[in-house]
């Protein structure tokens, strides 16, 4: 028996435990899914809302204006994730995944990657303004990754409903710079082999988003963070590298999710300001004066620990996406339709939008006015 065919016989045994009341897994289950307890958690959620795994899952038509309005909402979030949720797109495209990016209740704000609609699973979840939360379709990447904070991956049946068991994914929650969650990064395949190591590519994706966010905020001084040179920790998030930003007077302006880990401090930047001389047990304006030096140093911090960082002076704030509406509409309408092929109707559809819409925004773009 391969390790796949071991797979799909544990995740069977798993859902016969599920479907006789959600008893307890076997001893023999709890071995092997040890670290996939999250999922256990999902499913019994489900439960507790009612839900029973042979329910038809019915997703909802996306609404008329689904697209202008994730323009609208999430225009800075989707103009500094489209980079990275493209380059993931086409990595993932020779095993026939595609890629989503949700806002933090789990509806989809952006597609990326070869989809395609003639594939009636693929269409009922690639479309902008679809909810993919776990209280709409159970369990998935999408609802585990938001609810449990953490990347995750599961396979067919491991999804709570079986309407859902064509897919397999894995996904990753995405925080802003002071470590709100703002949505989080699936792919997806259909009817495709199991591709565990997903799971890195997706968090390693969303970490690269977090970075630009962090760095489109105005600030002073950027800090690359790591432990000691002996000390790094490999593989998983805990290896990637920390970045902090601080405003001219020492402010905390955002962290990435490494920096969170190293300094747990930093979990409270949702919630009030932060300053450096809070984090480090140094002068603050100490690590201005160090931007000069070359390489790293090590600084010491409260704990008494001691961290590796690299800084640099920001002098200017970077140029954020600063756009109109209409630009942003126009701009998304242009992206549908090179992601439709030319096929104006099928991008009308996507955006929610009437083809004549789309043409007098085309006809304008074509003048040089933004529509």
């Amino acid at each position: 028996m391969t390790s796949s065919d071991l797979r799909l016989n544990q995740i069977a045994l798993a859902r016969r435990a599920l479907a006789q009341g959600g008893a307890e897994l076997t001893d023999a289950l709890v071995g092997a899914w040890l670290d996939r307890a999250w999922i256990v958690r999902s499913w019994q959620r489900c439960l507790a809302r009612g839900a029973r795994p042979d329910r038809p899952v019915v997703f909802e038509p996306a609404p008329r204006r689904a697209g202008a309005d994730a323009a609208e909402q999430h225009a800075e979030l989707l103009a500094l994730a489209r980079p990275g949720l493209q380059r993931l797109a086409r990595q993932i495209a020779p095993v026939r995944y595609f890629a989503l990016l949700t806002d933090a209740r789990g509806t989809v704000i952006e597609t990326a990657g070869a989809i395609d609609h003639r594939n009636r699973a693929t269409h009922a979840i690639a479309r902008i303004g679809i909810d993919l939360s776990e209280q709409s379709i159970g369990t998935s990447a999408i609802g585990a990754a938001l609810a449990e904070r953490a990347p995750v991956w599961l396979h067919r049946g491991e999804h709570f409903f079986t309407d859902t068991g064509v897919y397999s994914c894995a996904g990753a929650p995405l925080f802003g710079p002071d470590g709100s969650c703002l949505g989080m990064i699936d792919v997806t395949g259909v009817d495709v082999p199991e591709r565990p190591e997903l799971q890195h590519l997706v968090a390693h994706t969303a970490r690269q988003i977090e970075d630009a966010l962090i760095l489109a905020r105005p600030h002073s001084l950027r800090l690359r963070l790591s432990w000691p040179e002996g000390w790094q920790v490999s593989g998983g998030s805990g290896g990637a590298e920390g970045l902090l930003c601080l405003d001219a007077d020492g402010q905390v302006v955002g962290a990435n999710s490494s920096a969170r880990q190293m300094l747990p401090a930093l979990h409270t930047l949702a919630g009030a300001p932060l300053h450096a001389a809070d984090l480090f047990a140094l002068p603050w304006t100490g690590l201005f004066d160090g931007a000069a030096q070359d390489g790293p140093r090590t600084v010491p911090l409260w704990s008494g620990l001691r961290l590796q960082l690299r800084a640099e002076r920001r002098h200017r704030a970077p140029v954020t996406p600063q756009r109109s509406l209409k630009a942003l509409e126009s701009a998304l309408i242009d992206q549908a339709v090179r992601d439709a092929g030319g096929r104006v109707a099928e991008a009308a559809r996507k955006l929610g939008v009437s083809r004549a819409t789309i043409y007098r925004r085309l006809a304008a773009m074509r003048k040089g006015a933004p529509g």
